[in-house]
């Protein structure tokens, strides 16, 4: 399954969230787990801020340098 995200989301899944990085459901998990991905829950709903995955790209371009 092909998922889309939408062209100006506010916040996104955690599917949404491993199709742009590229990584396991384990993985993102780890990283709201360890704070390095702010997230929230509604209801039973998990979402990561647009603004939370990009500060969380750029630190690891940052890291990288």
């Amino acid at each position: 399954m092909l998922t889309v995200i939408p062209s100006d989301p506010q916040t996104l899944t955690v599917p949404e969230v491993m199709t742009a990085l590229r990584l396991s459901r384990s993985k993102v998990y780890d990283l709201i787990r360890s704070g390095t991905l702010p997230s929230f829950t509604e209801g039973r709903a998990r979402r990561i801020p647009l603004d939370s995955l990009r500060t969380y790209i750029h630190n690891k371009l940052e890291e990288a340098a």
